[in-house]
């Protein structure tokens, strides 16, 4: 089971609908958004441009969260846990 792909952030619009994205959409967004390469988010969060790559591409099966959590304290976010909708 790739678990990076089901790693969620929540970009709350309204307390009513909060907008889902996987971790590797919403950084992706994120970096386009400041105008940055994968290199320049690379050297600003001190992880590897290969790290990056894999973290956007949300295809690799296990990523290290303190890693992940460098990556999106830039934006001014963390990963934390998210109810899941069961129904």
């Amino acid at each position: 089971m790739n678990h990076a792909i089901f790693a969620k952030v929540t970009d709350n619009i309204s307390e009513e609908a909060p907008a889902l994205k996987t971790t590797a959409q919403f950084v992706k967004e994120k970096r386009k958004q400041l105008e940055l390469t994968q290199e320049d988010l690379a050297l600003k969060a001190g992880v590897g441009l290969r790290f990056i790559r894999e973290l956007e591409g949300g295809e690799k099966e296990t990523l290290r969260i303190d890693k992940v959590n460098e990556v999106l304290k830039l934006f001014g976010y963390t990963l934390g846990p998210i109810k899941i909708d069961r129904s």
